[in-house]
């Protein structure tokens, strides 16, 4: 619960450190000119320069606005002349609360007004404890600070000198020689985030699409950054784990690169101005505008090995398009979510699904899923399985297509689990030639015409 109402604050003066002018920026910020690298596994690089003055020998700096999510142990400190003997990053910071935990066995004077008359009194209480509730000793008696409706104020007589405002990092400098320069501080911060997102706009009638794309920036950091330099990099350096994206199966990734700088193997996009990255801040700034881009409409059914439903099953609606430079949208593609829209009968733009890509590099044919198709079914039956010998299976697969379009469709069937480790599966019948992806999935393309049916058959050979 809370234990005061109001609190006023008595401030003597603090001792000043050692430390020289910062910059006064907007708002009394300290920070100078700032460079953030975000990356986008919640983890920033920092590099802050501020113009300072330092004095011969040894000194404590003490340098406010640092990130209240800064990680101390990576703390590099760049100036002339200068070496690093002590840091301290101060990061119990001052409020109400905190306040008051600094207080116990110290005196404070309790300031109360009476309600009906105005008249004020005061009390010297000596603080006994600070957890669930505030307890005094006032005189002879033992009191507990209520939250009772009446107007209280605490008065302390000074700052305790463990306790910030802001968050602050300390560093006791070795100078060579007293002089201005401009002193640089890097460190690594946690609380920062970005992602990408695209809206494509899908004209079926012209088979092209526009793409815009989106970073959308987070800073959960506790701390503003005005006017910084912001750089993006797709990649999680040190990061392990997969992503799941939105693929259809079979799609290649480019090998086209791309005309961005890089880090190491990762791309960066920088963010063309600078920018103020607010604390708790949410931000969309734009990186990719192309219109016109081919693509076309698809359908894929994937089924699992011996998978026979009850009941047909829609095809999955996939979007094909490429990132290539000459007919695609010619960039690199950092990891996001697509949203598809299509033009209804009046021309106005209508949602129809949405998935994930990962990383992908410029010249990848993409071939993305955004929903299951309403008039297009397969229902997949086994027809038989037999035994071939003492290790071989035989099994004879149907597969029946609807279509109640208005308009032919082809319907890509891939056949997944062909292979459980020996890469030896055989097809040794089929209605139609098939395309080996791999030796696991089979791939046909079936044409199914409008508000028709056709029929897919064949027969395999496998250990299993």
């Amino acid at each position: 619960m809370r234990v005061w109402i109001t609190m006023a604050l008595a401030v003597l003066p603090v001792s000043a450190t050692a430390q020289t002018q910062l910059p006064n920026r907007q708002g009394g910020n300290a920070q100078g000119d700032v460079a953030i690298t975000i990356y986008s596994n919640d983890v920033a690089l920092i590099q802050d320069t501020r113009q300072l003055t330092l004095p011969a020998g040894v000194s404590r700096q003490d340098f406010p606005d640092v990130s209240s999510n800064i990680r101390p142990a990576t703390v590099r400190l760049s100036a002339a002349g200068t070496e690093i003997v002590e840091q301290n990053y101060d990061y119990d910071l001052l409020s109400p609360t905190a306040l008051m935990e600094k207080a116990v066995g110290q005196n404070v004077t309790l300031i109360r007004t009476n309600p009906a008359t105005g008249v004020e009194t005061r009390e010297v209480a000596k603080v006994l404890a600070s957890n669930d509730g505030v307890v005094l000793q006032i005189g002879n008696r033992i009191e507990v600070l209520r939250e009772d409706g009446l107007p209280v104020r605490v008065v302390f007589d000074s700052l305790p000198p463990n306790l910030r405002a802001r968050p602050t990092l300390s560093v006791t400098l070795d100078t060579r020689a007293a002089g201005p320069r401009p002193v640089t501080l890097s460190y690594l911060a946690s609380g920062f985030s970005w992602s990408a997102d695209y809206v494509a706009l899908f004209d079926e009638a012209k088979s092209v699409i526009d793409v815009q794309g989106w970073v959308t920036l987070q800073n959960n950091s506790g701390t503003s950054f005005p006017d910084a330099d912001t750089l993006l990099v797709a990649g999680n350096p040190g990061a392990n784990g997969n992503r799941n994206t939105g693929y259809a199966p079979g799609r290649n990734p480019g090998t086209e690169t791309a005309a961005r700088a890089r880090l190491g193997d990762y791309y960066l996009y920088p963010i063309k101005n600078r920018t103020t990255l607010a604390a708790n801040q949410q931000k969309q700034v734009s990186f990719l505008n192309v219109s016109s881009v081919p693509a076309r409409k698809a359908y894929e059914f994937r089924n699992a090995w011996l998978n026979a439903p009850s009941d047909p099953q829609s095809a999955a609606t996939v979007l094909e398009f490429s990132s290539s430079k000459e007919g695609g949208l010619g960039d690199a593609l950092p990891a996001g979510t697509v949203r598809v829209y299509i033009r209804d009968a009046k021309g106005q733009p209508q949602f129809i699904g949405e998935n994930s890509i990962g990383h992908t590099p410029m010249g990848s044919s993409l071939a993305l899923k955004t929903g299951e198709a309403f008039d297009v079914k397969v229902k997949p039956v086994v027809e038989s399985r037999t035994r071939q010998g003492s290790s071989r299976w035989r099994s004879a697969m149907r597969y029946s297509f609807t279509n109640a379009r208005p308009e032919a469709v082809t319907v890509d069937l891939v056949q997944a689990g062909l292979d459980s480790g020996y890469d030896d599966t055989r097809i040794i019948d089929e209605s139609q030639p098939s395309e080996r992806r791999s030796s696991n999935e089979a791939v046909w393309h079936v044409s199914v015409p409008a508000n028709g049916e056709a029929t897919l058959t064949a027969t395999f050979e496998t250990r299993y």
